[in-house]
């Protein structure tokens, strides 16, 4: 932990106890004591209200927050279990099967997730894409729905939490800036020298 994360910690915790002296550090969830946590960016609550922007209509933030909650670190899910998946996104009833499909293509359709198929049909398997990049990419491709004001809010909160793949080469730039880096000194070897 850095000096200045435990600075961070201490403070935020004296302000905790500040306000309710009568909360135990046992009544408080701890990721370091319990199993069954995995990693969100801390600007999630801003990637789900982007998300709900492109999918107006049919909001899927909640069916991208259970895939999310189902990862790990490997950022795979197995779909295998379409009715479980669909009543933690909070689709109930008759349609939920259905209901969730409609969101996952549209998660898929957007780049949110990447869909492979499999014993369940064209959903089988899905793989979750670095949500900072997906947005990046809907902003350059000026995708109707995402509004200035939403992706400037999401780049001034990666900016407080130090996200920094919100402005590092996305990895295509970066495959791309490598292959012409790689091919230049090619180039100019085969090039014909002026008389």
């Amino acid at each position: 932990m850095t000096r200045r994360f435990k600075k961070v910690v201490e403070k935020t915790t004296a302000l905790r106890e500040k306000f309710w002296p009568d909360l135990s550090a046992d009544d408080l969830w701890n990721r370091k004591e319990y199993d069954g946590f995995t990693s969100i960016p801390r600007t999630m609550p801003l990637i789900m209200n982007i998300i709900d922007d492109l999918t107006k209509a049919k909001p899927a933030s909640s069916t991208y927050f259970a895939l999310w909650c189902k990862a790990f670190d490997e950022m795979y899910v197995s779909l295998q279990n379409a009715e479980e998946l669909a009543f933690h996104a909070g689709f109930t009833g008759q349609r939920a099967v259905r209901t969730w499909q409609e969101r996952m293509k549209d998660l898929a359709d957007l780049g949110f997730i990447k869909v492979a198929a499999g014993p369940r049909g064209s959903m089988s398997h899905a793989a979750i894409p670095n949500p900072h990049f997906v947005i990046r990419r809907l902003h350059l491709a000026k995708q109707p729905g995402l509004t200035e004001a939403a992706y400037n809010t999401l780049l001034e909160r990666g900016s407080e939490v130090s996200a920094l793949d919100l402005t590092v080469e996305l990895p295509e730039d970066k495959t791309a800036r490598e292959a012409a880096e790689a091919a230049a000194p090619a180039t100019a070897l085969a090039a014909p020298k002026s008389p």
